[in-house]
């Protein structure tokens, strides 16, 4: 039985690997819309509240549901926690599973004992409608968007069209305590989307699936309102945006950055986009991107080889543009980082070697450059899973299972053991060079910077010609590392964030 009268609903985000990036905006805009229809939503973000299980034990009792939201790999294992937690403490209420994972594997999702219905892909209509039929106790049945079970069976209603953006009231920060999380991150910033979804066919991409391919973005009106609103609300330093590729619309996002100008605020702004969409913009307006705030942009390159991102499915990128993206970037005083995948199905150890030499290049004429090289990470659903299948990759057969496919972590049965050392090796590399880069900017003396320009200048003559032999730069800085630790294990000195992140 359900608590009777109760319109509490809690909604749970597991905890991630890695620096705190802020509040769940996916459950704040289930919320607001939760809201709406006069539900009282309670988020609880493990993130930052490190004793959850306590508090979920204690809020579930009064609550009509639970949900989770969440993306495949280790954040699960506390999901699974959790829903045992209610299961056993509060077994009358149901449990919603929803995001990108169960999206992806709703009928292995349902498997779980403990998990009685998903709700997929855009969940504010169908969460509501669910849970307005749970209070009524009817049916699900033909409630689009969602799957569920009974009498131990799975049912798959038809899935939900896509709503436009603007058709949902704004997200409900008001939930969010700011104070929490610029205590852990050290700055007052915020995720905050402007659109969703990619008209581009990457095949290694989950937004395939989850958004086929479509861009729902907000109009530029409501995007400046809402965005200078929280701004000046709660005295914001940056907005992090998680479009999946801002400049889609270019017009759009030049007309967003005009309006943030015009507002006279002064803050950072951030996103991530393909390198071809910048090229299309004048150098002129790449400058009111940098003059409106836009600090640094993330750039999905994944490789400089042409067969690589051929096989990719990314006939879009192209290498002229990955050095003009660097250039017209620059001028503007715009940080980059170029994202690298390696280890992709196909890819040999010359492709490999090519995407490092340009890169090498790239690094060596544009000091504001950084790379973020990961190793290939095969999430479930996407276009080239029955590839990876027919080469070897054993798919993990239940939600626990999935907790083990971390970013990177994935053994990939084509990648060689020989080419995974080096690869591995390679990274470091990349690794050093960006802590050198990220150093320098840092520093405002110039013989520090010039200092910093020349221990890379080894480093990237190794990416370039893909030499990675006797490796005195890593053992050197392995024994700085060792060193550092040492003297705060002595000391009691704290570490830096440097020597506290793992790569």
């Amino acid at each position: 039985m359900l608590n009777a009268g109760s319109r509490r609903v809690l909604l749970f985000s597991p905890p991630y690997e890695g620096k705190v990036f802020g509040p769940p905006l996916g459950l704040l805009s289930l919320a607001s819309s939760l809201r709406q229809a006069n539900f009282e939503p309670v988020i609880i973000d493990g993130a930052v509240a490190p004793n959850f299980l306590n508090v979920i034990a204690r809020e579930v009792q009064s609550c009509c549901a639970f949900g989770v939201s969440l993306l495949t790999g280790p954040m699960i294992r506390d999901a699974i926690a959790a829903s045992k937690l209610v299961r056993e403490c509060a077994p009358h209420v149901p449990i919603i599973y929803g995001g990108w994972h169960p999206t992806l594997l709703s009928g292995e999702t349902l498997r779980e004992d403990f998990v009685d219905i998903v709700v997929r892909h855009q969940g504010e209509i169908t969460l509501t409608e669910v849970l307005r039929r749970l209070l009524d106790r009817s049916s699900l049945d033909l409630v689009a968007g969602c799957w569920f079970k009974r009498d131990g069976n799975i049912i798959s209603n038809q899935d939900r069209p896509s709503i436009s953006l603007s058709a949902f009231p704004p997200p409900a920060y008001e939930l969010v305590d700011f104070e929490a999380y610029a205590r852990l991150t050290g700055s007052r910033k915020l995720p905050f989307a402007t659109s969703i979804g990619c008209p581009y066919a990457c095949n290694y991409c989950t937004d395939m699936v989850f958004y086929n391919r479509r861009f729902n973005p907000l109009d530029v009106s409501a995007v400046a309102q809402q965005a200078i609103d929280l701004v000046k609300r709660h005295n914001l330093e940056e907005l992090s945006l998680i479009d999946s590729n801002f400049l889609v619309d270019t017009r759009r996002a030049i007309a967003i950055a005009r309006e943030f100008l015009a507002s006279g605020l002064r803050f950072r702004w951030t996103f991530q986009a393909s390198t071809d969409l910048l090229c299309r913009l004048s150098d002129e307006e790449v400058k009111t991107l940098g003059a409106s705030g836009v600090s640094h942009i993330g750039f999905g390159t994944e490789s400089a080889s042409p067969e690589v991102l051929r096989k990719m499915h990314k006939g879009h990128q192209n290498i002229e543009d990955m050095f003009e993206a660097a250039r017209k970037c620059g001028q503007a005083g715009i940080r980059v980082t170029f994202n690298l995948i390696f280890g992709y199905p196909g890819e040999e150890d010359s492709h490999r070697a090519e995407t490092l030499r340009v890169m090498g290049r790239i690094a060596e004429r544009h000091d504001h450059v950084t790379f973020s090289p990961n190793l290939f990470t095969p999430y479930p659903g996407i276009p080239i899973w029955p590839e990876l299948r027919r080469l070897g990759l054993d798919a993990p057969q239940s939600l626990e299972e999935w907790a083990s496919m971390g970013l990177g972590t994935t053994p990939l049965p084509w990648l060689a053991a020989a080419s995974s050392k080096t690869l591995q090796r390679s990274m470091s590399y990349f690794f050093l060079a960006n802590q050198l880069t990220k150093t320098s900017n840092k520093t405002r003396g110039r013989l520090a910077k010039a200092g910093c320009r020349l221990l890379q200048k080894p480093l990237y003559w190794r990416l370039k010609h893909d030499i990675f032999a006797v490796p005195v730069e890593l053992w050197v800085s392995m024994a700085q590392r060792w060193l550092v630790i040492r003297r705060s294990l002595l000391t009691g000195e704290a570490l830096s964030r440097r020597f506290t992140e793992v790569h």
